[in-house]
């Protein structure tokens, strides 16, 4: 159990103010997407709205005949338009004669373009979001081909059967090509099996279950490069030197009289280090020399191989105007991940709600305790292409359940009745209230528990 005085509040601040700029961001464009349309098509637009104000507002302005306003439930946004069934559930305005600037009074296919506003400003967004993102600092990128000495194990590949060495083939005979991809794509296609080379075999190894959701759990990943232990950063305060020191670019040839090649090789020799005194043989520059130093309790003596950047990891950047299909490719990639992600918490017996739900305080958890524009704008093109995909399933009180109770209209000719739409908003407002208030109990929960 985690205690109040243990929590880190400066990267706790940091991340919450990055999260409520990034949905003011998207809620106002969302939002926006419905306004635009409703006065084009002369609606009445009673309220926009940054943010909920149940019982009161932070701010708010009328400028025409429209209350501009923020409030102060950071849990989306609204506007509300005159003769729509909404959030508001304003009966009273619904039991008077429909008005020529109400949208009830609007043809379906104006009501329709309206509704879909929303979604198609989130979508446009993510996708020019990703492709400034490629633009500005492109995309990190590592070639399955230049893992040379093929991988390094993890305790959860470890146990499918994999070996360090091994090259990483394919899963389920799918060949991978970018290091990057593999853990999300085994998670998201559910791999039942992985193929990898071995001495110049193809070696087909079958999943065990529970595979899946052990990486789910561990937030980790599958495999990681085989590279050579060569230091990239030096820790202080874990281990200490008592003679000379390690220093970036160092490669560590021997510990004590055992030789290394590999970095698992190393530290497959951590554990027998615990609070002793260490020789390591090091090659710096063209010099061998010996370093010493005293591990810590855990065996380490501190320092940080970047078994990516030694594998060849690069970025990729693109032009302007490349930039752009790549962006809408990207963007259309994200949301084919989440509609996956998604079947996934339904179909799966590895990926459980329990685990995988989380409200904004997770969201909110995977933005950067210090600020970082590219990681900023990265999680907001990734929450467009979210609030996108999640604002188009046929719930009744969001914007997908207004879309298809105006696809009926049209294909049928036959508009859903006043109560029915109050029932169904009614419904739908439950249901998302419910689901929101499980996922901030799960995510209070691990954090005040696990």
């Amino acid at each position: 159990m985690i205690t109040i005085l243990a929590i880190d509040w400066a990267s706790v601040g940091t991340k919450a103010l990055q999260l409520i700029l990034s949905l003011s961001i998207l809620v106002i464009l969302h939002e926006m997407g419905h306004f635009l349309p409703a006065k084009w098509f002369k609606c009445r637009v009673e309220k926009f709205y940054l943010f909920f104000d149940p019982w009161f507002s932070l701010f708010k302005k009328k400028i025409g005949e429209t209350v501009y306003g923020i409030g102060w439930l950071p849990l989306g946004g609204y506007v509300k338009i005159s003769g729509m069934i909404d959030e508001s559930m304003d009966k009273e305005q619904m039991k008077q004669a429909p008005q020529p600037w109400e949208f009830r009074s609007k043809p379906a296919w104006q009501r329709l373009i309206i509704m879909i506003g929303g979604v198609t400003v989130n979508l446009l967004l993510g996708f020019f979001l990703f492709a400034m993102i490629l633009w500005v600092w492109g995309e990190n990128r590592l070639p399955m081909s230049n893992l040379k000495h093929g991988i390094m194990v993890s305790p959860i590949s470890e146990k499918v059967g994999l070996k360090n060495g091994d090259v990483f083939v394919s899963i389920d005979n799918k060949p991978v090509k970018d290091y990057y991809s593999l853990t999300r794509d085994l998670i998201l296609d559910e791999g039942k099996s992985v193929q990898v080379n071995r001495n110049g075999q193809i070696i087909n190894l079958e999943l065990p279950k529970g595979t899946i959701n052990s990486l789910i759990k561990s937030k980790g990943t599958f495999v990681k490069p085989r590279v050579a232990p060569i230091v990239d950063t030096v820790f202080s305060g874990v281990g200490k030197f008592t003679q000379d020191s390690l220093y970036k670019g160092d490669q560590v040839l021997a510990v004590d009289s055992t030789p290394v090649t590999y970095y698992d090789e190393y530290l497959a020799q951590v554990p027998k280090l615990k609070s002793k005194e260490v020789a390591l043989t090091v090659l710096r520059g063209k010099d061998t020399v010996i370093v010493k130093a005293k591990a810590d309790t855990t065996g380490r003596i501190g320092f940080y191989v970047s078994t990516e950047d030694l594998a060849g990891s690069y970025k990729q950047k693109y032009d302007f105007l490349p930039a752009f299909p790549a962006g809408v490719h990207k963007g259309w990639e994200n949301l084919v991940m989440n509609v996956k992600n998604f079947k996934l918490l339904f179909t799966s017996e590895e990926v459980k709600a329990s685990e995988s739900l989380g409200s904004f305080l997770s969201i909110g958890n995977m933005f950067g305790s210090q600020w970082d524009w590219e990681l900023f704008w990265s999680m907001t093109a990734l929450l467009s292409v979210v609030l996108a995909f999640m604002n188009m399933l046929p719930i009744p009180a969001l914007d997908g359940g207004h879309v298809l109770f105006t696809l009926y209209e049209m294909i049928t000719g036959r508009k859903p009745g006043d109560k029915f739409m109050e029932y169904a908003q009614m419904v739908g407002m439950v249901l998302l209230l419910g689901l929101m208030a499980y996922a901030i109990g799960l995510d209070f929960w691990r954090y005040l528990f696990k």
